[in-house]
Order: C-alpha cells, then structure tokens, then sequence
C-alpha cells in the first residue's frame, strides 16, 4: 500500500507538471501536484512507529497556515521574493534530513551515505542562504548591484574543495568535519549569489529552484537504505524539481542570449561602461493621455507590452478595460510576452490571467515580433530592457545580443514610465529619443484610467 501511495504520488508530480506548461490548465495542475505532495506525507508518516502523530499534525497545520496566509496576502510584484524564499525552505529542508541521517549514524556512516549526506546538505544549505540573498536583492534590501572582490571565483573553487576534504574525513574526525561542510556550504550559497546582477534575478530564482530539486533528490539517495519507499518518491519528486527547474534556466538564459557561466561570473547588473549611445542626448517628447488617447483612436492594431512597472501600479485590470474598450471598437489588441519581462519566469502572464484576459491574446516573443511591423500603436507599460533597440545595435551594452520585442518598428510606440530610470541592466533605453517614441509618465494604473477616461470622451 506505500508503494502504491508513492507510485499515485509521483504520477500526480508528473502530470501537475505537465499541465503548468500552458496557463489555461496550471491552476488545476498545481492543485493535482499539491495532492499529491500530501499523498507523499501520508505515505511518510505511516511509516514512522514511534512517530508523535499529534506533534507532527501541528506541525502541518502551523506549516499551512503560514503558507496559506503569504500565498494570499503577498502582492504580485513581491511573488519572486515569496518564490525564493520557497525555494530557500526546501533546500534547507532536505539539508535537515540528511543531517539527522548523519547523526543517526555517525561517522561509521558508509562511503556511499557520507559521499550523499555531503552533497544533500551542500546543495540543500547552499539554496537555503542563496534563496535569501536573492530574496533581499529582490526585495531591496541588499544591493542589485554585483558584491565581487579580487579572487572571489578562486576562493570559492578552494571553498568547495575544503568542503570535499572535510567529507572524506569524517570518518576520523566526525561531527567537526560535518560542521566544517555546513559552514561552508552557507558560505558558499551566499558568495555565489551575491556578484549576480539584478537583471540576473529571474535567472537566479530559476536556478535556486533546480537545486532545491537536486537538493531532495540527494536526500532521497541518504534514505534509500533505511527507508526504500519514501527515498525512492524523493529521488522522483526531487529529479523532476531539479530538471524542470533547470531546464526552465536554459529558456530564460535563451531568453537573454547569455551561458548560465556567463550569468553566474558575468555579474550584469551593476556599474556598466559606456555604451556607444550613453551620454548622447535623447530628445523626449512627452504627451499627455488626451493626446495619446487621439492616436488609440486612429489606430487599428494595438500590441500592449506588460513590463515590471504595470506589476508595481497593480495596472492588470485598467489594461484590460482599455483593451476591451479599443476591442469593442473593432481594434485588434494583443499582449507581447518577453520571457524575461518582470521578476520571474511567467510574472507577466500570470498577472494578466488574473485580469482575466485571453490566454489567446498573449503571444510569446517569436510569435508577436513579426506583428510589430504592421502594428499602428505599440504601447508598452513599464518595460525597459526587453525592448532597448541597443541589444541589436550597441555591441558595447551589457544586454547586447539579447532577443527583445521589436517595439521600434511599430508605426507609432508609446511609452509610459514614471520617472526616467534605466531597468534592471543599468542602461538607458534609447528606444526613449526615436522619431516614432512618446512617452506619457505617470503611474500606470493612473495613467490608463486616464486614458480611457479620455477615450470615452472622443
């Protein structure tokens, strides 16, 4: 009966997955994934004998609760910071079970338990205090800008190098050897996120989530001798974390046409040399939303491009009422999706699908690029780098190389930002002075009520 508790588990992980990968069908596979996690634990549970039942029912409602209350209070724009944190507990989660493996057993442990309580709670430990630098960079709290000192690579390779030495004499050293790995694979988790950019992040959580699976699935292999059943299911769940997850880093590292080498020690996102267009002047032309509202009114085709600032203006709902206000008209409006827009992997997406708009009006970037050159008015709301003509142009920027949304061959494009603030690469969007850009600032909540209000009145 476990193993079949195991088996529908890990089937539920499989198919949950599978339906996450279009947003029609990701909310009922997160409810079918999240069964079977709860299958799991029963399974786990009932193979305890001396298992506090009662404490370990506590547990699981104080763990819901808490879950539950930031899973609904925590805003949009914060949900990569709540990710990270998440990924942070499961890491530091698999990093406990081996541990307890370890004190169980000790230093008499064998070669192959020591060889995967060492990597579980290296990577497990590691993704717990990356996931919380990559928390207060995302959360303001420490710098977006690369932290780097001379030699840093070189003394995290030794870093790594002191943890797998300490590992193999823990057979004669024991516990002090086991602290000596825990201590360092903290300190490593931290000195590998902190060089890593601000426009990095969405990368980084991504990257966080796989070792959150590798994580597990290490711990799986500590427990496969004394619990077959339950190592064997966090060998599967944990694989599929780990996968998935890193394979959804390739797609954002695509995204920015960047190596995952290169995000991790490429460290963009901070102080960066002059591009060939930096320091010109950008001549703006600012327009108000009466005059913005006059060029809606004439066009035909509208592509709306959704950045990180209609996140910050909670602006999903206005967008949606001026999209259907323009539809109602006889206007085509469709969403451009960049698959690094926001703070992570889908922001963009799931923000608009909780405004209810159609799923069939969000395309992705290879899909919507070739739409621009026919489009009358691409407005885009709170981008900026996912659309900086440098990244084709300029081979002296930081972003240069990286797929944008070709909003610059739209007949007309309108720009709404609040102030003139580079994005998250620290470069200024020359998109900003082109004959064909406005911008109308404000904050976009604000500013598409405004129009509407304007349009309506045309």
């Amino acid at each position: 009966m476990i193993d079949f508790l195991y088996l529908i588990s890990a089937i539920c992980f499989i198919y949950g997955l599978k339906m996450l990968s279009h947003p029609k069908t990701a909310r009922n596979g997160n409810i079918i994934a999240s069964l079977g996690m709860l299958i799991a634990i029963i399974a786990t549970v009932s193979l305890g004998t001396n298992l506090d039942l009662k404490m370990i029912g506590i547990a699981m409602l104080i763990g819901a609760i808490i879950g539950g209350f930031f899973a609904t209070k925590v805003e949009m724009t914060q949900m990569p910071q709540l990710v990270a944190i998440f990924n942070g507990f499961g890491g530091g989660a698999s990093a406990l079970v081996a541990s307890s493996e370890f004190l169980k057993y000790g230093a008499d442990s064998s070669m192959f338990l020591i060889i995967s309580i060492t990597l579980s709670v290296l990577v497990g430990t590691l993704t717990l205090t990356g996931s919380f630098i990559a928390f207060g960079k995302l959360q303001g709290l420490i710098s977006t800008k690369p932290i780097t000192f001379p030699g840093q690579q070189i003394f995290n390779a030794l870093l790594a190098i002191t943890m797998f030495t300490a590992a193999y004499f823990i057979p004669t050293y024991g516990i002090n050897a086991f602290y000596i790995i825990v201590i360092l694979s903290g300190l490593l988790g931290i000195l590998l996120v902190i060089p890593i950019g601000g426009a990095d992040m969405p990368v980084v959580i991504s990257l966080l989530n796989s070792y959150s699976g590798i994580a597990a699935a290490m711990t799986g292999f500590v427990l496969v001798n004394s619990q077959p059943s339950a190592g064997n299911a966090l060998i599967i769940c944990g694989s599929l974390v780990g996968a998935s997850g890193m394979i959804l880093t390739q797609i954002m590292c695509k995204g920015m046409n960047r190596s995952l080498a290169n995000v991790i020690f490429g460290a963009v996102g901070g102080e960066v040399e002059a591009s060939s267009g930096e320091g010109k002047e950008v001549n703006i032309k600012s327009y108000s939303t009466e005059e913005a509202a006059m060029i809606f009114d004439a066009a035909e085709k509208i592509i709306v491009v959704p950045g990180y600032g209609l996140a910050v203006a909670q602006a999903q709902h206005a967008v949606r009422e001026v999209a259907e206000f323009l539809e109602d008209k006889g206007k085509t409006v469709l969403y451009a999706i960049h698959p690094v827009a926001g703070r992570m992997p889908g922001h963009m997406n799931v923000l608009l699908a909780e405004a209810n708009i159609s799923y069939e009006q969000l395309k992705d970037l290879d899909e919507i690029n070739p739409e621009f050159e026919d489009c009358d008015v691409a407005i885009v709301l709170g981008a900026n780098d996912v659309v900086n003509p440098a990244a084709r142009s300029d081979q002296n920027s930081p972003i240069y190389g990286m797929p944008i949304l070709n909003v610059d061959k739209a007949r007309t494009v309108i720009i709404n930002k609040r102030t003139m603030n580079t994005g998250f690469a620290g470069v200024q969007n020359e998109l900003f002075g082109y004959e064909n850009s406005i911008m109308v600032f404000g904050d976009a909540k604000d500013m598409l009520i405004k129009l509407l209000s304007d349009l309506k009145e045309l």
